[in-house]
């Protein structure tokens, strides 16, 4: 099936918080839909807390796509995903069902909306060592790195987007050309998309966030990112620099503490020495 067969497929998006799961789960149901997930890190297992995965009820209630998936040590990006969504909407729509997608990971959206350049493949040592001196010298490097060398790209960041000037430095060191340089290599998408996004006063956002966040530590987030830890996955894996889980990392190294009103010390772990 094309983008010519059928009529534009429904995405939901819009900010943490803001209700995108409810909203999704509760049409799917009415509407005998399925639902393309398109976050980021909700795909990898053990990792649910954190993420906010729908619950095992409603992907009971309703088929879930992209869902616990892959390992952490497992690789994902945006073009994989947006290559295997188009195969997953079009196999929903052979059923006689809607697929809706869903979620916050801008740069996959983007990619299945808008399709993205035909990059050549760059030599996977060459992205270890950025991600070794992000550790070590820290995000705004080399940011101002990627402005030196790839200014346009650049542009359409800030310091806090550390994997997309990672995948920008990584394009230019391995192609010897700046990823701008492959932007209108966009392959086409085969499906057409009607965009929803969620929005909330700005106040009861942030409100929401911050209730999130206690709520998850209520429900056992460091229990799980302990669980995470002895399961010998660490620094080296991909999906775990997210926010949340690097400073509950940092945390359980005894590198920082947690102000929830009690004097609780957590044990200390010591990192694995692979992913």
């Amino acid at each position: 099936m094309s983008d010519d067969s059928v009529a534009p497929i429904p995405i939901i998006s819009g900010p943490t918080a803001v209700g995108k799961t409810a909203v999704t789960i509760h049409l799917a149901r009415r509407l005998s839909a399925e639902i393309i997930s398109a976050d980021s890190r909700q795909v990898f297992r053990l990792i649910d807390i954190g993420t906010a995965k729908p619950t095992r009820a409603d992907r009971a209630r309703v088929p879930h796509h992209f869902i616990d998936e892959l390992d952490l040590d497992e690789s994902f990006s945006a073009g994989v995903f947006a290559s295997s969504a188009e195969d997953r909407i079009s196999q929903v729509l052979s059923r006689g069902r809607l697929p809706i997608v869903t979620g916050g990971s801008m740069l996959y959206l983007h990619a299945l909306i808008a399709g993205l350049a035909d990059i050549p493949k760059v030599r996977p040592e060459i992205r270890s060592r950025l991600n070794e001196r992000l550790r070590n010298e820290g995000p705004l490097s080399l940011y101002e790195e990627l402005v030196s060398v790839d200014p346009d790209f650049a542009g359409t960041l800030d310091p806090s987007k550390s994997q997309r000037i990672i995948r920008g430095l990584e394009v230019f060191y391995g192609t010897n050309e700046p990823l701008s340089a492959h932007f209108n290599t966009n392959r086409k998408p085969r499906f057409k998309y009607s965009i929803y996004i969620l929005t909330r006063d700005r106040k009861k956002l942030y409100a929401d966030i911050d209730q999130r966040v206690l709520d998850m530590v209520a429900r056992g987030f460091l229990d799980e990112v302990r669980r995470v830890r002895e399961s010998g996955y660490g620094k080296a894996c991909n999906a775990l620099h997210t926010i949340g889980y690097k400073e509950a990392f940092a945390h359980l190294k005894g590198e920082s503490s947690v102000n929830d009103g009690s004097d609780i010390q957590e044990r200390s772990i010591p990192w694995p020495k692979g992913c």
